[in-house]
């Protein structure tokens, strides 16, 4: 019984929430061998959510649970898969477009984003301070990623911007359909939600580019699984602690991302961008915090 409440609780909500940052950091690193080995964004897309509906299929099927969700929820988890797709893609194109450090601190107003829909749409009580602690981590992702102004471009800004909204609506409102539901079942459909709008870009784009070489190879597929543990996990910690604080958590992500292409690749961290990734550090640590009982 302890166990299972464990499971249940905010606790482990939270520590899932940052696993699933740092996969996801991870596999936008490591995507990077797939690339260089002659795959390209959008044929990486559309192998990306292939493996989280049959990991969550034969595990819903394995405990006997039915696949099926009722009718409205099916088609809100549906639609959210579109969103997640529509968004992924903007973020891949903002990502040729602009230098990673720009993209990545655009796209990461995500949190923010999210916490303003729900709180705007009454479905979360929001404390001040997980409020304020989004706030400061954004700031401290100025520092860490050292921005500079004149690397701006507009239609890259406005395709990250886009990419952030998006992930905002799914994260909010994924907390309204899995909250009511099994969080496996609408995963599953937001799974199948994203993957046949991505197959029909592939389609359109003349089918998949598929890596050619052994490390492009290795780089998709460790990217597939890494992506699959890390969407499984987001989605499963939304439905225990809420939007807002998993939004939160994401903070973590573009760290990871700087921290593995200073072992991957040699680039030096400057002591501003050291600076910056403590204050997203301290942040996260009083999101995570439980509210002290009244």
């Amino acid at each position: 019984m302890a166990a299972a409440g464990f499971f249940e609780g905010r606790r482990f909500g939270t520590g899932l929430a940052l696993v699933s940052a740092v996969f996801f950091a991870l596999s936008n690193t490591i995507v990077r061998a797939a690339y260089d080995g002659g795959s390209d964004p959008i044929s990486v897309s559309g192998t990306r959510f292939f493996l989280p509906f049959v990991i969550l299929a034969v595990f819903a099927l394995w405990r006997g649970n039915p696949l099926i969700l009722p009718r409205r929820e099916g088609v809100w988890a549906l639609g959210l898969g579109v969103v997640t797709a529509l968004y992924t893609v903007s973020l891949l194109t903002a990502l040729g477009r602009l230098p990673v450090g720009i993209a990545i601190l655009v796209f990461y107003l995500f949190p923010i984003l999210t916490i303003a829909i729900s709180a705007l749409m009454g479905w979360t009580k929001l404390s001040a301070r997980t409020a304020g602690a989004a706030l400061v981590a954004l700031a401290g992702l100025v520092f860490a990623l050292g921005v500079r102004i004149n690397d701006y471009d507009l239609g890259g800004i406005g395709l990250a911007a886009a990419a952030a909204l998006g992930l905002a609506i799914v994260s909010a409102v994924s907390g309204r359909v899995i909250g009511r539901s099994d969080p496996v079942r609408a995963t599953i459909y937001m799974a199948v939600g994203a993957t046949v709008p991505l197959l029909g870009m592939v389609a359109w784009a003349g089918g998949f580019n598929w890596p050619a070489t052994d490390a492009g190879w290795a780089g998709l597929i460790i990217n597939n699984i890494l992506y699959a543990a890390a969407m499984i996990g987001f989605f499963v910690a939304i439905s225990r602690v809420g939007p807002p604080m998993v939004a939160t958590m994401s903070n973590l992500e573009p760290l990871v991302a700087i921290t593995a292409a200073f072992l991957l690749f040699d680039q030096s961290l400057a002591p501003l961008q050291l600076a910056g990734a403590a204050v997203v550090v301290v942040a996260l640590i009083v999101a995570a915090r439980p509210a002290q009982a009244s």
